[in-house]
């Protein structure tokens, strides 16, 4: 499938992008040839293959929570450039 360079310009006002003339050209050619691959897939006999959601199949490798206590204000706020009490000092931002 050939990309049109109208094509491209509408692609990329639509992603609010400045291309040249020869961008235009490059990105052209590169679409049209992953479009020609993309093409050359669905050729694939894939009769007798069975689907997948993904390439690996793993078992959940995260760890069950575990309730700890707080390390409390003075661990936490140890190297805190300022702080006030047990709270962090910020610049102000309005």
């Amino acid at each position: 499938m050939k990309i049109s360079k109208e094509e491209i310009e509408k692609i990329a006002h639509l992603a609010r992008l400045e291309i040249n003339e020869t961008q235009k050209e490059a990105l052209s050619g590169q679409l049209s040839h992953i479009l020609a691959y993309i093409d050359k897939l669905k050729d694939v006999d894939v009769e007798g293959v069975t689907p997948s959601s993904g390439a690996a199949f793993l078992n959940n490798v995260l760890r069950e929570d575990q309730l700890s206590g707080s390390p409390g204000p003075d661990v936490t706020l140890a190297n805190a450039p300022e702080r006030d009490q047990d709270f962090y000092t910020v610049p102000r931002v309005v």
